[in-house]
């Protein structure tokens, strides 16, 4: 499947955003999302597969080694179905972290082995809540999907059972300046799309090792198909492929984040799980500057990513983050920017072809 990123087929870009972002695939229940990056994954090599269902594209270039594996989870947050009374209410838990003023009032699918049933977050209507009620934040424990039905039986004829996924439901929509696109899910299909973008961009040209691109599940319940992918890869050398917390939001300080949507993608510095290594750092950074990539810093105390397991694999891995910008992640509505994207691909290709023997030997000498 070819994907351009210049000319007359730049289009295609927005294209597998929409597919990949679209496609359901929460923590857990990857299996329609991993069947999308499958298709993608194919023309780029050999297909591997870990038995909890991370799926990884060996892509062989003029040497064996080194190996390096570049990573991004495909699962998404969601929730799942644990309880129905008998009124037809349905109750969930969260899979992954949800920020709990961003729920009410939300559309969601339930993923039943019946078909979809679409259905809203509810609560106690504000009309009933008392003045200190109201100027409290709803917790998710109390908070229900309503699928229109008035009784217990009604949701199971709708075919609703303990434990169905259920996916935020939103669309991909490319805002109004044309250069910024709006969709669920961007933590992390953006990272997924740009191992497959890097892998079209490196199509004809030769890269000194073998990439292993590893679409991974089970990120946002604790980096559990990075645990078991990376011992597919066994890699030499990793980056790691996320969706960065955008700062330039009203309410951020400088202090707290000056990451900005459109300046570049970003490299991060720290996060609660993860130090990169020093000289894989420095190479990003001066290879980004080299080839004329704006590149912001970042650095993440309250998370990790699947680079927090992967740098950790048998003596170690020098591991580095590269992230794309976005707003409002964790919801069902994020924001990125195209020229972020472009920038991180066009990165991401230059370090790949630059990862030789002797050069990722001298990152831990």
């Amino acid at each position: 499947m070819s994907l351009a990123l210049d000319g007359e087929d730049m289009d295609q870009v927005p294209a597998l955003l929409k597919e990949l972002t679209e496609a359901s695939g929460i923590s857990g229940y990857e299996g329609p999302v991993r069947e999308v990056v499958r298709r993608y994954f194919a023309p780029f090599g050999e297909l591997l597969q870990d038995k909890i269902g991370s799926l990884i594209v060996k892509a062989a270039g003029s040497a064996e080694n080194p190996r390096v594996m570049i990573a991004g989870h495909m699962d998404e947050i969601g929730f799942m179905v644990k309880h129905v009374n008998k009124n037809g209410f349905i109750y969930f838990l969260p899979l992954g972290g949800w920020f709990d003023q961003v729920l009410l009032g939300q559309r969601v699918v339930i993923l039943t082995s019946k078909g979809p049933v679409v259905g809203v977050i509810g609560v106690k209507p504000p009309h009933m809540l008392s003045a200190e009620e109201r100027s409290k934040v709803v917790a998710k424990k109390d908070m229900y999907i309503d699928i229109g039905a008035t009784s217990l039986e009604e949701v199971e004829a709708a075919g609703v059972r303990m434990g169905d996924p259920i996916v935020p439901r939103a669309d991909f929509v490319e805002l109004a300046n044309g250069k910024t696109y709006l969709s669920k899910a961007f933590d992390d299909r953006v990272g997924v799309a740009l191992i497959i973008s890097a892998l079209e961009a490196l199509k004809g040209e030769t890269h000194p090792n073998t990439i292993y691109g590893a679409a991974t599940v089970m990120e946002e319940v604790g980096v559990r198909g990075a645990t078991t992918s990376v011992e597919i890869a066994q890699p030499d050398v990793a980056i790691i492929l996320e969706s960065d917390i955008a700062g330039d939001v009203p309410g951020v300080k400088p202090e707290e984040s000056s990451v900005m949507m459109g300046k570049g993608p970003s490299l991060l510095m720290y996060d609660a799980r993860m130090i990169p290594n020093l000289k894989l750092r420095d190479l990003v950074m001066e290879t980004a500057k080299e080839i004329g990539v704006p590149l912001q810093t970042s650095t993440i105390e309250g998370g990790a990513t699947d680079g927090s397991v992967i740098h950790l694999y048998k003596t170690g891995v020098p591991t580095v983050v590269l992230g794309v910008p976005c707003r409002h992640i964790h919801s069902h509505s994020s924001i990125l920017h195209r020229d972020d994207y472009d920038a991180a691909v066009k990165l991401l290709a230059a370090l790949l072809k630059r990862l030789d023997a002797a050069m990722v030997a001298g990152l831990t000498q």
